[in-house]
């Protein structure tokens, strides 16, 4: 039996290091882990929810969040703000860190 992802985000830019590895890639919460897919719905890295962690660059835009997946870490370029509802676009990245700590059991 397949669940819904308790949270989704296309056209997210996803990098490591200085490198860009995909420019509209995907980011899915679904049945407490986390998945980093290319565009084109290729698996870039993978993790159980509770061995991820999630964060906010402190010196960089609102739109930016990090992703530690099996020492490896990720930066993910989101939104800024939420998309008008019915437009496309990714999520704000706070939603992002909020759904990771909620998907593991770590509250708001």
């Amino acid at each position: 039996m397949t669940t819904e992802p308790e949270f989704t985000a296309t056209g997210v830019r996803i990098g490591k290091r200085l490198r860009s590895l995909t420019r509209a890639g995907q980011v899915r919460i679904k049945d407490g882990r986390l998945q980093l897919l290319t565009s084109y719905g290729s698996e870039i890295d993978s993790a159980p929810v509770q061995a991820v962690r999630a964060s906010k660059p402190w010196f960089a835009h609102e739109d930016r969040a990090l992703a530690d997946l099996n020492g490896t870490r990720y930066t993910l370029i989101l939104g800024e703000h939420d998309p008008t509802p019915g437009q496309p676009g990714p999520p704000a990245a706070h939603r992002f860190i909020e759904a990771v700590r909620r998907a593991a059991g770590r509250g708001h």
